[in-house]
């Protein structure tokens, strides 16, 4: 393979502007992990304390293999809502006995572990990723239920959860619930539809409806332990198939499930077991993505820190070079590469990505797509030349693709460029994003100025004059919004990535990605649809 050469200079003005602006948005997004990681505040932290049970990332902790990394998904779930940052809940990929697990976590913390529209979307969505890699799904559940004052957007698609569940199951995705409290109303039906479940005395309370509503609905008048009790439903309705003595008990008879499952990989092995590390220090990723979203970067020096041995073989290094596009390996597994050398995209780019995209397919190799573009190229010439069919072979392909695809946002990724880029509504397997990048239709001064121009055509239209001042403040305004909406926290605090990651733990992310996905079988599609050429 071809090693890399770096031309970074990390003395130069230009890389410690870079690095700055980036430490900036990195202390923004710490400040927003603080808020997930505080749940629902001291005083409540400090009362869950005080009745003997562990927070949810203690339960997670316990649960996993020492030593072990766990990648912890949407983070920042809710960030600027309305609701908690992390919405209430904690997912991520762990291993457990030597197996990687999806792990769900209510946080009973926050309004006792209530489902509200972001929990339940953040759910799902961990839901869809152990469904799509084979990953077993381990439920740590202490929960109200819906969140009553949101039910009308929770109600009808919070459902989707239990058919998941089900779903899994039928695809011999092995599901584990361990109830620490309550499981109440629709959330009774997490322990009731996984394949193993565990109860702890004194402690779980699993029913449909609590005594209070019983009483409301029948007459009848009972009590927790008799409704829906560990010792009654491990003993009575045989939906326990275990009873715990105590919380790390629980996590324990969850341990012994996983180590029973029988589990293995469906996907190959890392073609090298033992690989080396990138030649350039991966600190130096901090300087290199652009502060000014406007200036382009050599995606090629972030291979050169990502990449092992920082070797990388360029496919069609002369054409379309505005895209990069080769192979390589990362942490042992073979990967080809899309990266976005300058922002816009022409239609020989266009037209080497569908092919290297079908090569990739053939060689049942997954793909990484780098996104730092501004979108496809417009203009006169540009038409004229087929933008639009080029364009369209490069999302054909990608839509077609049957390769695992893993996405990571390094700068800008607007307009159909996020498409051809393999962005959320293209479903990659996992898609994250560097704390400096930002996604929208188009940028904020472009869209402003769109904006103007049809106001000023419409004034012109009905013979008015066009007021310079309002237009002004308009603009202002616009940009202002759209700074706001297209930024990396705002996006992942609704759930359209996977969550904001610091630039130096790129690599890592990747391969516990790379490790995950193989749990189930890498193959390439055996077509695609019709390309217009």
């Amino acid at each position: 393979m071809t090693v890399l050469q770096s031309t970074i200079d990390p003395s130069a003005p230009a890389f410690t502007a870079n690095r700055e602006a980036l430490l900036e948005r990195l202390a923004e997004l710490e400040t927003a992990l603080d808020q997930a990681r505080a749940g629902g505040g001291e005083k409540y932290v400090t009362r869950h304390h005080g009745r003997g049970k562990l927070l949810p990332r203690e339960r997670i902790e316990l649960l996993l293999d020492p030593d072990s990394p766990f990648l912890e998904l949407s983070p920042v779930a809710a960030y600027g809502t309305d609701f908690p940052v992390g919405a209430s809940t904690v997912t991520g990929i762990g291993v457990v006995e030597g197996v990687e697990c999806l792990i769900v976590a209510n946080d009973p913390t926050v309004r006792g572990g209530a489902i509200n529209p972001w929990s339940l979307a953040k759910t799902r969505r961990a839901g869809e990723i152990a469904a799509a890699n084979r990953l077993p799904m381990v439920n740590l559940v202490e929960s109200a239920g819906a969140d009553l004052p949101t039910q009308a957007e929770i109600f009808i698609p919070g459902g989707r959860v239990f058919r998941d569940l089900t779903r899994l199951s039928a695809a011999r995705i092995p599901t584990v619930s361990v109830v620490f409290g309550n499981a109440t109303a629709g959330g009774a039906y997490v322990p009731g539809m996984s394949d193993f479940t565990i109860m702890i005395r004194d402690r779980s309370q699993v029913y449909l409806a609590g005594p209070p509503l019983v009483k409301m609905a029948t007459g009848e008048v009972t009590d927790d332990e008799s409704l829906g009790g560990a010792k009654m439903h491990a003993t009575t309705s045989g939906l326990a198939d275990f009873l715990a003595e105590d919380e790390r008990d629980g996590i324990r008879l969850a341990r012994q499930c996983v180590r029973r499952l029988n589990w293995r990989k469906h996907g190959p092995p890392p073609r090298n077991p033992h690989p080396l590390p990138p030649r350039y220090d991966p600190e130096e990723l901090l300087g290199i993505a652009s502060a000014d979203l406007k200036v382009p970067f050599d995606p090629r020096e972030v291979l050169a820190r990502v990449l092992d041995d920082s070797a990388f073989d360029e496919f069609k290094p002369g054409y379309g070079t505005a895209l990069v596009t080769g192979w390589g390996e990362l942490h042992g597994w073979p990967v080809g590469v899309l990266a976005n050398a300058r922002g816009v995209l022409f239609s020989e780019e266009a037209q080497k990505a569908a092919q290297f995209i079908q090569l990739a397919n053939a060689a049942d190799t997954p793909l990484v797509f780098l996104q730092n573009t501004t979108g496809y190229m417009v203009g006169t010439e540009y038409e004229q030349r087929g933008i639009i069919k080029h364009g369209a072979l490069m999302i054909n392909a990608v839509s077609n693709s049957k390769v695992p695809h893993l996405t990571v946002n390094l700068g800008a990724s607007y307009g159909a460029g996020n498409y051809g880029m393999c962005g959320r509504a293209y479903e990659p397997r996992f898609l994250f994003t560097w704390p400096n990048a930002k996604s929208a239709v188009m940028g904020p001064a472009q869209l402003a100025g769109v904006l103007s121009i049809v106001a000023r055509q419409a004034a012109a239209a009905r013979g008015r004059e066009y007021d310079e001042d309002t237009d002004t403040a308009m603009r202002m305004m616009v940009e202002q919004q759209i700074e706001s909406q297209s930024g990396a926290l705002f996006l992942s605090g609704r759930l359209y990535d996977d969550g904001v990651i610091d630039p130096r733990d790129t690599r890592t992310v990747l391969g516990l990605c790379l490790s995950a996905i193989h749990n189930g079988p890498v193959k390439g599609a055996d077509g695609f649809g019709v390309f217009r050429m």
